[in-house]
Formats: structure tokens, sequence, C-alpha cells
């Protein structure tokens, strides 16, 4: 049987030195959830948040095939603790499984230059205006696929607007790139970033990003960053972060 449960000592033991703010989110009770396989002694857990599913302690089969009711997408991304659990994703998901790399940025403390994320954030083409996303370009966001993500893991705006931060580029007034928190955890967010394929390689991820980082590091939040590409890893650097390693993740389509 799985169990869902709330985040506990013994299940923190399990995901222990993860560096990780959607498992942080989960064990704090602010977003996500977590499932086990025993609520008193549990050997092994997964945490589910959005498109993200991380498995740590003894490798579980029933686990790593369980699909919440509630979960109505046929796509994850599977995050193993270590080897063994992903030897059991690809026996349990085949050739749905495919593996890839991703890409940890460090968390680390007081390592911003608020001038230059001020001059990046400034940095705009002629006719585009940076702005916070508000309830109406939160709806905006919802509008299309590209840009759903920014704003999606929460359940309302008002929910967004306590949790949440995010920075859009509007061109004509349409939005063409931006920067917002995925998920939220005590203290900070997940940073999802992204442009629509037509306005790419203008800035402009790097404009909204810039703000971003500025506007929690003004909140006292922290702006965690993880990487599913070269590109991604590149942008973190310029405003002003630093890699810490790559992993294996499993895109399963047929979830």
């Amino acid at each position: 049987m799985i169990y869902e449960t709330k985040g506990t000592e013994k299940i923190g033991e399990l995901f222990k030195g993860w560096e990780e703010s959607l498992i942080w989110s989960a064990m704090q009770g602010v977003m996500g959830k977590i499932y086990v396989t025993d609520r008193e002694e549990p050997l092994s857990a997964m945490v589910i948040l959005g498109d993200f599913c991380f498995f740590a302690g003894q490798p579980d089969r029933e686990l790593v095939s369980f699909k919440p009711d509630w979960r109505s997408s046929d796509f994850i991304i599977m995050v193993p603790q270590n080897g063994e659990w992903a030897e059991v994703i690809e026996e349990v998901y085949g050739e749905k499984a495919n593996k890839v790399t991703r890409y940890a940025i460090k968390k680390e403390g007081d390592i911003f230059d608020r001038e230059k994320l001020a001059a990046m954030a400034a940095n705009l083409p002629e006719g585009c205006e940076l702005k916070l996303i508000d309830e109406a370009l939160y709806t905006g966001c919802l509008k299309e696929e590209w840009s759903r993500d920014f704003v999606s893991q929460y359940e309302t705006w008002e929910e967004y607007r306590r949790l949440g931060l995010g920075a859009v580029v509007l061109k004509d007034g349409v939005i063409v790139a931006g920067a917002s928190s995925y998920s939220s955890y005590e203290g900070g967010i997940e940073i999802e970033i992204g442009t629509r394929e037509e306005y790419r390689r203008r800035g402009l991820a790097t404009a909204c990003g810039a703000r971003l980082v500025l506007e929690c590091l003004n909140r006292g939040w922290y702006p965690s960053w993880d990487a599913r590409n070269l590109w991604s890893v590149g942008l973190s650097e310029k405003l002003g972060y630093h890699f810490s390693h790559a992993y294996d993740a499993y895109d399963i389509l047929g979830y």
C-alpha cells in the first residue's frame, strides 16, 4: 500500500543532504505531496510537486509504479536518489523512461551584484516593457502552454500573490518572456524561466531573471535555480550563480 503523509523527522532523514527546494516545499507543507509505503516506519519516500517526482530511501518498485488519482498528466520527471532507484525506474517504465542530464546550481548566500542585475533588467529592446506579475498577468500566463508553468502550481491568484513572485516582458501588450516562481518554500522560490520562441536571443530572459532575483533579494527570499540544459546553466552564471553538478533524471511519457 502507498500512503500520503506529511513531512516528519523520519522522512527528512531519507532526504537528508538533498539540496532540492521542491523537496523542502513538501517537507514544510507549503506545496507538493509526500508518499510512503509505511507511515510509522518509512523506509522509502516519494515527493511529487508539479512535473517533478523525487525518490529517496530504500528503492521500492511499488512506489515507483504509483500514480496518484489527482494526477491527470501522463508526463513526469523522475529524479532518483541513487543508481539503485534509477534501475527500478528503468525496470518499471522501460522505453517510456528517457534518461536525461540536469544541472544543479549552488545555493549560496550573498553572491549577487545588485548593480549588475539592475543594469541587466533595464537592458530591454525598444518597444518592450518589464512588469511584475499582477492578477491580470497571472491570468495571461495561464492562457498559453509555454508560459503556464510561470504560475500553474498555484491554484489561485491569491495563493500566487502570497507565496509566489514573477516578472514578464510585454511586447505590444503580449507576454513574450518571463521568470517566475515554479514553486515556493519557506524563505524562497524555485525559478521557472522562458521566452516565447520567436522572441529568443534578445536578452529578454536575462532581463526577467535579473528583475526576479532582485525582487527576491528585496523580500529576503532565496531565488533557487535548477537547470534543465546548458543554456540555463549559462544564464544562471550570467546572473551570478555558480554551477554545482550534473545529475540524472528521467522524463517519463506515459506515466
